[in-house]
């Protein structure tokens, strides 16, 4: 009886024949110089092509430039141009007293008189002797023409009415005195007396302030008081929300001993009145105008010292850092001077690239940092 032969006999002589056959054909031998073949082909052709130079890519915009001044910001008070205590003149009674507290009154008007006939009576009294004395002169100098006086007689003649001539003034200075005026224009602050008063030479009549221009008191800062002068503009902002323009009309060479600030003061026109003394109020100064652009914050770096700057761009896209002097700090961004003309400003990718580096320059992404005017320049 025959068998078959069984099934995993079979798959074995099937399996060694075509082992065979793979060998008889050199393949065998050969797939290891294949692969590495394969691999080198690549290296060839990046060999034959040359190394490939990376470029970082940055964004970068032309500066805006324009003139700058920096606002000085300060707190001060309004007060009055000029503050005067009005006091007698001489001694005597109130016969007249013509203001009262509140009044507006006019440089050189009367405030008050006092009562004084026996003063007005010495200048009558003076000025007649005057005449006498003048007339004996006149007479005396024609006598002298012809002869029939001598010279010490013309002479004593011409002392007498001298002498009645200064009688004369000091009678009209007394009676002067009487009467006290205002030496200003302005507001009578307060009076101290009444008609019908007996008041002493010296005593207090009334206060005068003078409020056109008024005056706006405050003490700068030394690293900014020599950046201001009299004559400088002033934007003055009161506590009740009015603001106004004035002038800087004085800045103190002398610094106080203890907060190292210096006074100043600004004036403002005033012919209404409306600014009363003794208000809080903000000025602002500015310093000269000076050239320089307005940036973003986040583009500011910073070199291996620590120095302030820009990383600007050529114009053959090459990166550089330009040192940058800070100027103000605004609302839209930081004002710097020092920009050369005819750079761009990395505004993205500053601090991703060094100095002398080619680079890829694009504008930046809508929405992303810019260079803009703040406005401010004056």
């Amino acid at each position: 009886m025959s068998r078959g032969m069984p099934g995993h006999r079979f798959a074995a002589i099937v399996v060694l024949i075509v082992a065979g056959a793979w060998v008889l054909t050199g393949k065998f031998s050969s797939v290891g110089s294949e692969q590495a073949k394969a691999a080198e082909k690549p290296q060839t052709v990046a060999a034959e092509q040359g190394p490939t130079t990376f470029r970082p890519t940055v964004a970068a915009m032309a500066p805006v430039f324009e003139d700058h001044a920096r606002a000085i910001r300060i707190s001060g008070a309004t007060e009055a141009d000029k503050t005067v205590t009005l006091a007698a003149r001489a001694s005597g009674v109130i016969s007249a007293l013509n203001v009262k507290q509140g009044e507006k009154i006019a440089g050189g008007a009367a405030v008050m008189t006092l009562d004084g006939p026996d003063v007005l009576a010495g200048v009558t009294n003076a000025k007649a002797v005057l005449a006498q004395r003048a007339h004996e002169l006149d007479v005396d100098e024609k006598l002298a023409k012809t002869g029939n006086l001598a010279d010490l007689t013309l002479l004593a003649a011409r002392t007498a009415k001298a002498a009645a001539e200064s009688a004369v003034a000091q009678a009209e200075a007394a009676a002067d005195r009487l009467t006290l005026r205002a030496p200003f224009a302005g507001v009578i602050d307060s009076v101290a007396v009444e008609q019908g008063q007996w008041v002493q030479t010296g005593a207090p009549a009334a206060k005068l302030i003078a409020l056109d221009p008024i005056v706006v008191r405050a003490e700068v800062s030394e690293m900014d008081v020599a950046e201001i002068g009299p004559g400088s503009k002033a934007e003055v902002s009161l506590v009740d929300g009015r603001t106004f323009t004035g002038t800087v009309r004085y800045v103190s060479k002398l610094a106080s001993n203890v907060t190292r600030t210096f006074p100043v003061e600004v004036a403002i026109p005033n012919p209404d009145g409306k600014i009363p003394a003794g208000m809080t109020a903000q000025i602002t100064l500015y310093a000269p105008p000076v050239r320089a652009i307005t940036v973003p914050r986040s583009v500011i770096t910073l070199d291996d010292n620590g120095k302030l700057g820009l990383r600007t761009v050529d114009a053959k896209d090459v990166t550089h850092f330009t040192p940058v002097t800070l100027v103000d700090d605004t609302p839209k961004g930081l004002v710097v001077a020092g920009v050369p003309q005819g750079v761009k400003i990395v505004v993205s990718g500053q601090d991703l690239v060094k100095d002398g580096q080619q680079v890829d320059v694009v504008a930046p992404p809508e929405g992303g940092p810019s260079l803009a005017a703040t406005g401010a320049g004056q």
